[in-house]
């Protein structure tokens, strides 16, 4: 039980792929306008995560094969979670639908794939799988919900178009029009936030 929990937990804190291992920046810097667009992606990333590191635990590859291989069982649940967001959240998709198509190059899903899962036994590598993906969700939601709050003044803006009706009246009015800060919303406003936030979690970092 132990060794299951610290797996699980491994990469939300002391492994971070966000915050720790600097990996996945590219989407954590373009999406994370709004609450709405980071958890849309965190859960596309989880469901590509969770997939392909059971797959590729639970199935023999040649070594030669490897990376073809990954990259093909990768590819494949990207273009599920493509074909199920385009089905049922199209206007949330349209929003982060480049960054939703390219993780199949994600190197967070890789190096799980690659240098976890194909080690290890298939209730690893989904404990392993949930713990990063939990990880990169929680340091997706974090960075959106700072951008959103001093950039646009709300909350939870736009989460009908992930949930439906029952969520338009989610959104919640946190500062005045007059009290934004755009630059949160621009990419160096991204940048500057997550410096802080990786300056902030140094000290959890070394525990």
């Amino acid at each position: 039980m132990t060794e299951a929990l610290t797996t699980l937990t491994r990469g939300v804190v002391r492994e971070n792929p966000v915050w720790v291992q600097m990996l996945g920046l590219c989407p954590a810097m373009a999406v994370t306008t709004s609450v709405a667009n980071g958890l849309g992606l965190a859960i596309a990333t989880l469901f590509v995560l969770v997939g392909s590191n059971v797959v590729a635990s639970a199935i023999p590859i040649p070594e030669r094969a490897r990376l073809p291989a990954l990259v093909f069982i990768i590819a494949s649940f990207t273009t599920t979670i493509v074909l199920i967001l385009e089905a049922f959240a199209f206007t949330l998709y349209e929003r982060i639908a480049l960054y939703v198509q390219i993780i199949v190059t994600n190197c967070v899903i890789l190096a799980r794939a690659d240098g976890y899962a194909r080690n290890n036994p298939p209730h690893r590598a989904l404990l392993d799988a949930l713990g990063v993906g939990l990880g990169f969700a929680i340091a997706l939601l974090a960075l959106s919900a700072l951008r959103e709050v001093l950039g646009s003044g709300t909350l939870f803006a736009g989460m009908e178009h992930l949930f439906g009706e029952m969520a338009q009246d989610w959104e919640v009015r946190v500062l005045p029009e007059g009290a934004r800060f755009p630059l949160a919303l621009l990419p160096p406003g991204a940048f500057l936030i997550a410096g802080l936030a990786v300056a902030a979690l140094t000290p959890i970092k070394r525990v």
